[in-house]
């Protein structure tokens, strides 16, 4: 896959923090040999994340991440603040640039005791270093950089790239469950939910996928798989669908035919399938007044008919006979206080970074609230979890 097409969620994310004027959006510029940054004199320039996904030499895909100021002032500056330490839920490397004519700060030092909290790799970058007349002996992190000078640029992409190693995933979506020969059918429906023209992310990247194992991908709509089926002159090695289009794919997919979904792969792929697949089961705990949160790691135009706002709602109280009352958040929006929900119902988190999914599982696990995914909470419901399941026998045993 080239380079150039690597998803936003499945590239590194490397994030800038410090002080205001502490001289990141200078060094962001020099690390990145583009004007990704507004630079100025004046404290406080950069008054929100801003983002850029670039190829970054040795690093390859990467997103990196400008954050205001961590002394920004005011209620407006709070709220940037605020906004800065979420970043950290996305961050793979965080590099810590410190005015080196000023030393770390009590922020500084707060901001450390996070990283390392949260067991985060970061570099801490003394920058200004043209300006000392004497220098101190540095960590195995730390470096002494120029942005103005351009000195030791390369030296902290180095170190940067060897902190990321091991920090991406290296998984696959469904690749190492294949045979090279094998022939898997994808089930798409097009509908009015469907983006006009293309075919959405998950669909994309599972194709790729398959492809790239040296496999035969087949799609088509939920209403033309049996005649798909009949077509063929020996069975699919597995047959993946939306998961909206479960309970039909499910009754035309002959039982010797391994099924599953797109939302479920993805759910192995940058989540903790066995801990989402736990959460379906307390579909049938829920009382009436339960609160669930439904949570979409994109944003987009809601629709007449939305799978996260309407489709599952209804299929929910269906399943449970309950009167539910229910919160929804999209994007980057996910809350910090979860006591007063009963279930969380989450997307797949294709746009998501497997860190950033993780975490939200990981919150919601230790609030002792169980969540699950789009994908299995459908398959659940129509009573086909345990055959979607198949592919993976250690979590299908468990079903049991």
């Amino acid at each position: 896959m080239s380079l150039n097409s690597v998803t936003s969620g499945d590239r590194l994310h490397i994030a800038f923090f410090g002080m205001r004027n502490a001289g990141k959006s200078s060094l962001v510029n020099a690390v990145t040999g583009q004007e990704l940054a507004v630079v100025s004199d004046v404290k406080g320039t950069t008054t929100d994340p801003v983002k850029k996904s670039m190829e970054l030499l040795p690093l390859g895909p990467v997103v990196i991440i400008d954050t205001p100021g961590l002394d920004d002032e005011g209620e407006l500056g709070e709220k940037r603040i605020a906004k800065t330490k979420q970043i950290l839920v996305k961050t793979d490397i965080a590099v810590l640039v410190v005015d080196a004519t000023v030393g770390t700060l009590k922020q500084d030092r707060e901001l450390i005791e996070l990283f390392e909290d949260k067991k985060l790799p970061y570099i801490i970058a003394y920058n200004k270093s043209d300006l000392l007349t004497q220098k101190g002996t540095l960590k195995q992190n730390e470096i002494y950089v120029s942005a103005l000078e351009k000195d030791n640029i390369d030296a902290l992409k180095d170190k940067i790239g060897k902190l990321s190693k091991g920090t991406l995933n290296g998984k696959h979506i469904v690749s190492d469950l294949l045979t090279e020969g094998d022939t898997v059918i994808l089930v798409i429906p097009i509908d009015a939910a469907a983006p006009k023209g293309r075919l959405i992310l998950p669909q994309q990247q599972t194709i790729r996928d398959v492809l790239d194992s040296h496999c035969t991908v087949i799609s088509c709509q939920p209403s033309e798989l049996a005649g798909t089926l009949k077509s063929l002159n020996k069975n699919p090695r597995l047959i993946i669908t939306d998961s909206q289009a479960f309970e039909k794919v499910a009754a035309d997919t002959p039982s010797d035919i391994q099924l599953t979904s797109f939302s479920i792969l993805f759910a192995r792929y940058k989540g903790d399938l066995t801990e989402l697949v736990k959460g379906a089961a307390h579909l049938t705990k829920l009382r009436d007044g339960d609160k669930i949160l439904i949570s979409e790691g994109c944003t987009h135009h809601r629709q007449c008919g939305d799978i996260g706002t309407v489709k599952l709602p209804n299929w929910i109280e269906q399943f449970t006979g309950k009167v539910l009352e229910y919160s929804f958040t999209s994007g980057g929006e996910f809350p910090d206080n979860l006591n007063d929900y009963s279930l969380i119902v989450h997307c797949g988190g294709c746009m998501l970074t497997e860190k950033e999914m993780k975490h939200r599982i990981m919150t919601a696990k230790q609030a002792g609230v169980p969540i699950v995914n789009y994908g299995i909470l459908i398959a659940h419901i129509h009573g086909i979890l345990k055959r979607s399941l198949e592919i993976f026998p250690k979590i299908c045993q468990s079903l049991d």
